[in-house]
């Protein structure tokens, strides 16, 4: 585990601006859209049947083709949105590492724990937005933590900043977490596990796949400051403060390390995509919001692009840019 000195707190800061904005700018069926397609779609949990109709109004651009009522269309001689109960999860869990490898380093000077926590507050504020229940929980080996929370976005972020004020003593223990995702008792609720890029071996990749049987799952993924680099942030033992020495800094063993991550993220990534599960890798706060932000319009592209070569009459339209892929983690 390698800690670094000079960590950029204004660039943390202005990512959590960042995030606020994001959850209060977009539009609601834009949020419901996004959330949907990457936990794929289910009855929700709330009051009322699946035939309750919410809103009826002329198609527009952004508005989703399956959602065109035929006979309201027929009536009114035009393409008419007909809204029901609105078909996603109705709770997210929001699972955090707290072990104390999790106070290493990240490139840019932030801590893993900051950047990961950063990223659930990516999911809390569109969550949120569309008014579903939030768990946080928090874990290492010393204990599983869900941490009280109610209210909206301003309360969850007060709340991950004073439960993230703690003593980093005790070793993680991904096991316990993914155990503790095991036992959610809403089949379709939302998990995301956030964590660094050397906590998961195979076995967990196994487990995941597990959890994604009767979860949607997104793992984020952080990566970690190269201790090898040559960089303004020093590196340093997580556990005694040792500083590397410098003569072991150079080019070449920061490539070979760097070779060596970039294999595992690509074989992590595809044995999590076997499994139907999702991952947002990166080695920042505002990499991660990039990150997370091309998911989500990668998801609303492909969504317009498969009803489009399904045959919709009028397909829909993604509010947001396409993007490639939002990146790969790491297995061991």
């Amino acid at each position: 585990m390698t800690n670094a000195h000079g960590a950029d707190a204004t660039s943390g800061d202005a990512v959590r601006r960042r995030i606020e904005a994001l959850g209060t700018s977009l539009s609601l069926p834009t949020v419901r859209r996004a959330l949907g397609l990457l936990e794929g779609e289910h009855a929700s949990g709330r009051r009322g049947g699946g035939d309750d109709v919410m809103d009826i109004h002329a198609y527009e651009p952004g508005d989703e083709a399956r959602l065109i009522d035929w006979k309201s269309s027929a009536r009114m001689g035009r393409p008419m949105v007909v809204n029901r109960e609105r078909r996603a999860t109705s709770r997210v869990w929001l699972l955090l590492d707290v072990g104390r490898q999790m106070t290493g380093a990240c490139g840019r000077g932030e801590r893993a724990y900051e950047v990961a926590a950063n990223a659930l507050r990516m999911f809390a504020a569109l969550s949120l937005r569309r008014s579903d229940d939030i768990s946080l929980v928090f874990g290492d080996a010393a204990s599983i933590t869900r941490i009280p929370f109610n209210g909206g976005f301003g309360q969850f972020e007060r709340t991950l900043d004073r439960a993230l004020e703690r003593e980093w003593h005790h070793e993680r223990n991904i096991d316990a977490l993914l155990a503790y995702a095991r036992r959610i008792r809403d089949r379709d609720a939302l998990v995301v596990l956030a964590t660094d890029e050397h906590a998961l071996s195979k076995r967990h990749v196994a487990a995941i796949g597990r959890i994604a049987r009767t979860h949607p799952l997104v793992l984020i993924d952080v990566a970690t400051l190269n201790p090898f680099a040559v960089g303004p942030h020093a590196a340093v033992d997580g556990v005694n403060g040792r500083r590397l020495p410098a003569f072991l800094r150079d080019a070449v063993s920061a490539q070979q390390v760097r070779t060596h991550r970039e294999f595992v993220a690509s074989a992590l990534r595809t044995e999590l995509n076997r499994c139907g599960s999702r991952m947002i890798r990166a080695d920042s706060s505002a990499a991660m919001f990039d990150e997370f932000v091309r998911l989500v319009s990668l998801a609303s592209v492909s969504s317009a692009y498969h009803q489009m070569q399904a045959g919709s009459s009028t397909p829909a339209m993604a509010e947001t840019p396409g993007a490639s892929d939002a990146g790969s983690g790491g297995v061991r």
